[in-house]
């Protein structure tokens, strides 16, 4: 498994300064924030890829994942958090469509940029659209998304996350089957899972050949808050185990934008604890 680190984590730096940050700490790979202050799909233009993608060939660093999670860059003035919406099982068919549009956007800057996958999410469920609607109004989304992936031979992974839509593996796993694409699968946060209460082994079994993507983080006190590696309470040694066991040899991918004051701080000591759990191999 290769080792990587979000941008996120970076939102107060330049882009290509966070992934020269991210090469100088020892990552092999980069996950690039396809959202301000970052990648807004639509603001970048031939000379912004060819120069990140130039800094990328000197710096020796992979990018495994272009996350398009968030839409902050919609809002004007932006938001006080991070926001889903538009999102892609929003009620009104206009904002759908712009958000369509926008992944696929984002998906072309993947493919140019070399990556292998994106990430996307469902989208907060919202007050006037039952649940049942608005998971179709995404598998309509993502189908439509997942058409335009395969021509440009990009994976697409459904991040699930607990107060969302699809917040469980089994709901990642009915769009899974809906949409039936061989480009579509998870972007898997083992944060996340746990806080689902999903066992580490029987989910990531169910989800096997479906993974093109691991976000990495701790977990303290039961709160969805992103801690580093290693100082909550996580079993992240039975989520590696588990990976292992299923033959997943993607990326790693620490995300850390609960740090933006510190994120090489944070990164090197994220780094630092992966590299040791898995040459443990911890369990």
């Amino acid at each position: 498994m290769k080792l990587a680190y979000s941008t996120n984590a970076y939102s107060r730096w330049d882009l290509n300064e966070a992934l020269t940050s991210i090469a100088r700490l020892g990552f092999t790979h980069a996950e690039i924030l396809c959202d301000r202050p970052h990648w807004f799909p639509g603001t970048v233009d031939t000379a912004d890829l060819r120069r990140t993608a130039a800094l990328l060939a000197r710096l020796g660093l992979g990018i495994g994942n272009v996350n398009l999670n968030t839409a902050n860059g919609y809002h004007e003035p932006p938001p006080m958090e991070n926001t889903f919406e538009p999102s892609l099982s929003n009620g009104d068919e206009a904002l759908r469509a712009w958000r369509v549009a926008h992944v696929i956007e984002g998906v072309r800057l993947a493919h140019e940029i070399g990556a292998t996958c994106i990430s996307i999410t469902s989208g907060r469920p919202q007050p006037g659209v039952p649940p049942a609607e608005a998971l179709d109004y995404f598998a309509v989304s993502v189908g439509r998304i997942c058409r335009v992936a395969s021509e440009y031979g990009i994976k697409v992974g459904i991040e699930y996350e607990p107060g969302l839509l699809v917040e469980r593996a089994a709901e990642a796993l009915e769009v899974i089957r809906r949409v039936a694409s061989p480009v579509l699968g998870v972007n898997f946060d083992i944060g996340h899972s746990y806080l689902a209460g999903e066992d580490a082994r029987i989910v990531i079994g169910q989800l096997a050949g479906r993974i093109w993507n691991v976000h990495v983080e701790d977990i303290g006190n039961g709160k969805h808050y992103h801690l580093i590696p290693g100082t909550g309470e996580l079993p992240i040694g039975r989520y590696l185990a588990a990976l292992r066991e299923a033959a997943y040899d993607g990326c790693l991918t620490v995300e850390l934008y609960s740090y933006p004051q510190c994120p090489e701080a944070a990164g090197a000591r994220a780094l630092a604890y992966l590299r040791g759990i898995l040459r443990a191999g911890q369990d």
